[in-house]
């Protein structure tokens, strides 16, 4: 009798989308903790871009410092797993972000003007692996808003909202933008192009001063 129940019980739990919840919630995480990963591969790149950028344009301290203070306002954010549970926190780490994009963007088209920048190595070689890791974090964040979107679509749906209000199942707030392009496009520098004109693609950026 006992495991006939417990066998009914499981059933019952399969059916109303226990089990589901327990695996998109699983997935959620594994996707969020790979966004964060690609978020401080891009946080590492930033001590030495500034510093190349410095020696060739100490005097864009403007633009330097913006991407600096835009850092550490990232940085002293934590990101724990139960930042994607907390609407509010969630809202609040993700304009950081954008904000650190945006003057990385701003940082990307100063460095336009000065062909002694553009033609350095080391300054050549940050870049690649921004545009990388920028490449990587569209990837991971669209998988995350996928997996997000999932999981609310079970939180809403009948009957497994039923079993969402019963274990306690909400749901949880997803990556979003204001430019839907910028999800999809990383940004990219030509150095090739014509001086004065650039070719980053990525958060709308302020006028350099």
């Amino acid at each position: 009798m006992r495991n006939l129940m417990i066998l009914l019980f499981s059933l019952f739990l399969g059916g109303c989308g226990y089990n589901t919840f327990q695996s998109t919630d699983e997935q959620i995480k594994a996707d969020w903790a790979e966004v964060l990963n690609q978020y401080q591969r891009r946080a590492d790149l930033i001590p030495n871009l500034v510093n190349t950028v410095k020696g060739y344009a100490a005097q864009e301290k403007d633009v330097l410092l913006g991407v600096t203070e835009a850092r550490a306002r990232v940085g002293s954010m934590q990101a724990t797993p139960e930042l994607i549970n907390d609407t509010q926190a969630f809202a609040k780490f993700q304009a950081a972000q954008g904000e650190l994009s945006s003057a990385l963007s701003r940082l990307l088209v100063v460095s336009e003007n000065y062909p002694q920048l553009k033609s350095d190595q080391n300054f050549r070689d940050l870049q690649a692996q921004l545009e990388g890791t920028e490449n990587r974090i569209t990837v991971a964040r669209n998988r995350y808003i996928k997996a997000v979107q999932e999981y609310n679509v079970t939180v809403r749906s009948f009957p497994t909202n039923l079993t969402a209000m019963l274990f306690g199942y909400s749901v949880k707030p997803s990556l979003t933008v204001e430019n839907e392009q910028a999800i999809s496009h990383a940004p990219a520098v030509d150095f090739n192009a014509p001086q004065g004109k650039s070719s980053v693609n990525a958060v709308p950026a302020a006028p350099a001063p």
